[in-house]
């Protein structure tokens, strides 16, 4: 359900359409406050009330109530879900992509592996002060600073291979609905308007309400002039200064506050009930914390959105700050995709819980790196195993089918406990350990009982493991990198069998316990086979001796020649 993609569609018709399909289930969009029913945590602000409706059987953090919550949606087998998108005035980061591709796999886990439709919603902010400022700089207008880094913002997404929302909405084409949503606040007595033009929402209006998120992440008072009632009121719509974009309002021409864009689109897609919110950790307080207020103050609704999460920051090793663009310490996505691919990235993020802080370094890219290739090792190992061009010892097929069992569980199991994406590899790789360990290569095979059937379940459940991950290891960008079609492929195979030929007749030894080792005439043969061997390492090519058998793949060029020097120190 891709309505971003359609032509000639506007966002906001996409938002209507979007929110027709939740027309039938708004009388179920209010909260139902059930005696006995809300986790109530300390201080003010803090109650959380357990939703009523479909239990999904997963828990996930929530930072509503800074614990694990069982994740119940409005709707069986629908997820509500919406996301601040980008302030799009510059390149998109490192730190931006962690977030997103985290969320994108959450998503992937609940609608692959728990069959539940995620129906996604993101905001782009195409107007701000930081918009305004670029475009001062560079002499053009708001516009087209954001249409350009909006663009580069979903190409960079496309490559990490991010699944696109199901809409995304610009701020610009909603300013009149903005507009209608601030007066609704007034009209409900939770905001005022000054005499310059700006409307602020009225803190002490909503009482202990406001401070949900505040205690975990430290509180901040919004700047702002002396006409507001609580130096905690923060801006729904300002006056627009000199050179600005403004558009008309009751209150004067303006635009509008940063928090009020989230609640009013969400809003106009998800009506008055919001199944999850997602965002980094620094977007809590105060962005998150407003828009709460802000939406139940417009829906007077006890709980508009049920489950906040938000994603941990991404550090450069040994920085303690989080990487930013005002810090000028990050790192652009596209120079990231010049060393690295998407592949490479996602398993990053993989290697650590969604809501943890995450340090990017060479070396934590090199252990994702060799975690990919060592499964792909294994799932090509497996794959010649199957062909029946790698013969092993007999294979203890009892103990394969036990152990691919056990892990099956344990990833739904770790999966289910607040997405625990770490534990579900370690799972993979323990299954990807003990199929290598029958994978013990031997000389000769007469009489060997082959068991390709649980190499093919194994690597069957691996391939889709990582599928749902957004990881495809057979359709890579490094696999195309070398895969030219299947002329290649049936070259290599033809080559590799001519060289095995000749490499097992050097290998032959001589007759007669008085001449032990090889015939000395055929030593250049052998000298032959390893010299093209090292030769092809380098164009892609990587033949593995066996023994008296060799197996072969294609590789990626990048990182070809470390790959040729580990061989290199087990070649015959």
């Amino acid at each position: 359900m891709l309505l971003h993609t359609q032509p000639g569609v506007t966002m906001w018709t996409k938002a209507k359409v979007l929110r027709g399909a939740f027309c039938a289930a708004q009388s179920v969009h209010a909260v139902k406050h059930r005696p006995g029913s809300c986790s109530v945590g300390s201080g003010p602000g803090k109650t959380w009330v357990r939703p009523s409706g479909f239990d999904t059987g997963l828990k996930t953090f929530n930072s509503l109530t800074k614990q694990k919550e069982p994740l119940i949606l409005t709707r069986e087998g629908v997820a509500t879900w919406y996301s601040c998108g980008p302030t799009v005035y510059d390149h998109a980061h490192l730190g931006h992509a962690c977030s997103y591709v985290r969320f994108d796999i959450l998503q992937r886990i609940l609608s692959r592996l728990f069959g539940i439709t995620v129906i996604h919603a993101m905001v782009i902010t195409d107007i701000d002060d930081k918009i305004i400022k670029r475009s001062l700089e560079d002499n053009v207008s708001p516009t087209t600073i954001a249409s350009v880094y909006e663009e580069e913002f979903k190409r960079d997404m496309l490559s990490l291979k991010v699944t696109p929302p199901a809409v995304y909405l610009r701020v610009t084409d909603n300013v009149h609905h903005i507009v209608s949503f601030i007066e609704g606040i007034v009209k409900n007595g939770h905001a005022y308007a000054t005499k310059e033009g700006d409307v602020y929402f009225d803190i002490q209006s909503i009482g202990h309400r406001y401070g949900k998120f505040v205690g975990a992440v430290g509180c901040q008072v919004e700047p702002g002039n002396s006409n507001k009632r609580d130096g905690r009121d923060f801006a729904l719509w300002k006056p627009s200064k000199p050179q600005e974009p403004s558009w008309d309002s009751p209150w004067g021409r303006g635009r509008p506050g940063w928090h009020i864009e989230c609640s009013t689109v969400a809003s106009s897609v998800f009506g008055s009930q919001l199944d999850i919110h997602s965002g980094g950790i620094d977007l809590a307080f105060p962005h998150h914390e407003n828009e709460v207020a802000q939406s139940e103050a417009y829906h007077l609704c006890g709980q508009w959105a049920n489950y906040f999460l938000h994603s941990g920051h991404l550090h450069l090793k040994g920085s303690a700050e989080k990487m930013s663009k005002s810090l000028k310490n990050f790192v652009t996505i596209k120079d990231f995709l010049q060393s690295y691919s998407a592949n490479e990235f996602r398993m990053f993020c993989l290697l650590t819980k969604y809501r943890s802080g995450v340090d990017y370094s060479d070396g934590s890219m090199l252990e994702a790196r060799t975690s990919l290739r060592t499964i792909s090792t294994f799932i090509h190992d497996a794959t010649v195993y199957m062909k029946g061009q790698l013969h092993c010892s007999p294979v203890r097929e009892a103990v394969l089918w036990e152990r691919l069992a056990e892990i099956k569980s344990s990833v739904v199991k770790a999966l289910a406990d607040d997405f625990d994406t770490p534990r579900a590899i370690s799972a993979v790789m323990n299954l990807v350990y003990h199929g290598n360990r029958q994978l013990q290569p031997v000389s000769k095979c007469e009489g060997v009982t082959r068991s390709p059937a649980v190499f093919g379940a194994m690597v069957s459940y691996i391939t889709d493991v990582l599928d749902v991950f957004g990881i495809d290891l057979l359709h890579s960008k490094e696999a195309a990198e070398v895969r030219c079609g299947g002329s290649l492929e049936a070259v290599v195979e033809q080559l590799t069998h001519f060289r095995s030929e000749v490499r097992a007749f050097a290998l032959v030894p001589q007759d007669g316990p008085t001449k032990p080792g090889l015939y000395p005439e055929r030593i250049p043969l052998l000298k032959a086979c390893d010299t093209l061997r090292n030769d092809l390492a380098p164009l892609g090519v990587l033949i593995k001796d066996r023994g008296s058998t060799s197996t072969w793949e294609l590789t990626p060029r990048k990182g070809s020649q470390r790959v040729q020097d580990e061989d290199q120190e087990t070649s015959s």
